[in-house]
């Protein structure tokens, strides 16, 4: 029974996962392990700055984790290293004070697409560079850090201004 248990929270609820690279730093580094919600998002849509992982938009078989930026209907702006949504810059207190970040062209989300940027804005492949991400590419929410233990934390959304 507990073995069962396991296999269907690991398949539908909840599974673990390993950070690798960079992206994501100072707020989550390489060797970190989280929990991954997967259900969450079958009852409600991401909330602008919760901690997502997503399947890579070129390459289904590799994992990413990202922040969520834009929200389906918005169009997101990168200019003088501060993001814009619908022409207001969001507030972003979970970034380092001397983040540099290329302009970008706007862009314009539609319905079931979100825009995903690294916390290290530097060093992050994300919408920037392929695009709006589709809905469906979303594995869940993170909730909780548990290793290093010394680091240990849950997660809630980070409510912008916009």
């Amino acid at each position: 029974m507990a073995v069962v248990s396991i296999c269907l929270v690991y398949a539908f609820i909840a599974q673990p996962f390993k950070v690798d690279g960079k992206s994501m730093e100072p707020n989550f580094s390489t060797g970190d392990y989280l929990i991954v919600d997967e259900i969450t998002y079958r009852f409600r849509e991401p909330v602008r700055g919760e901690v997502i992982v997503l399947h890579n938009p070129t390459n289904e078989e590799e994992f990413f984790i990202k922040r969520v930026v834009g929200l389906p209907g918005e169009q997101i702006l990168v200019s003088d290293n501060k993001v814009f949504v619908d022409g207001e810059r969001i507030d972003e207190e979970y970034l380092s004070t001397d983040i540099k970040m290329s302009d970008t062209p706007p862009f314009e989300l539609r319905e079931d697409e979100f825009f995903v940027m690294g916390d290290n804005r530097g060093s992050s492949f994300d919408s920037r560079d392929w695009g709006p991400l589709g809905r469906h590419q979303i594995v869940g929410v993170v909730r909780i850090r548990f290793w290093p233990f010394g680091e240990a934390q849950t997660y809630k959304p980070i409510i912008s201004n916009v």
